[in-house]
């Protein structure tokens, strides 16, 4: 018989050894409940039980506060780095709006110049049909082909037919071929 109680006593602790950290609480209340169903009477084994319980509770202790501890460290690097992208992400929206900004500036720059060459375009095309035939003719024969081209693409047609003998005639050709292909 008291073979039996030291094989259940050496079970219970080498039970409680093994399993502390996961069914601490259960395998003392199962132990107490033993005791108290007539296993009692061990002085020695019993002797040793609370203070395997109780490192086994501070060694609980210890293994929880380090989690603890870990998950801490963890949510504080977390915050630190959502901390740094809500940083990086100010920059990228500013960087977004600086260049919209100057993209915006561009715009209305080339639109301003465009309107100034239009403007400038118009005037030289006025200038142009207020000449004789012949002084536009020999104004036109100095500038580049693609220029003189593009202008009579804009002129009337009227215009055109009398500086037409006044031009280049290869151009004059260029110009029609262009005309009927388009």
């Amino acid at each position: 018989m008291n073979q039996n109680r030291i094989l259940v006593v050496a079970f219970l602790l080498g039970s409680v050894l093994i399993l502390s950290q996961y069914t601490l609480p259960a395998v003392f209340a199962n132990a107490a409940v033993q005791n108290e169903a007539g296993y009692g009477g061990e002085t020695a084994s019993t002797s040793h039980l609370p203070i395997n319980a109780t490192r086994a509770a501070r060694e609980e202790k210890a293994l929880q506060d380090a989690r603890r501890h870990q998950l801490d460290d963890k949510e504080a690097a977390l915050a630190a780095k959502e901390q740094e992208l809500k940083k990086l992400n100010a920059k990228i929206e500013a960087q977004v709006k600086a260049l919209e900004e100057s993209k915006k500036r561009l715009d209305d720059s080339l639109k301003q110049k465009k309107k100034t060459l239009d403007e400038k375009r118009k005037r030289m095309l006025t200038l142009l049909k207020k000449m004789r035939p012949e002084q536009a003719g020999q104004f036109l024969g100095k500038m580049q082909e693609g220029a003189v081209i593009s202008i009579l693409n804009d002129l009337d047609n009227k215009m055109v037919l009398k500086l037409i003998p006044y031009l280049n005639q290869p151009m004059v050709l260029k110009w029609i071929k262009d005309n009927l292909n388009s």
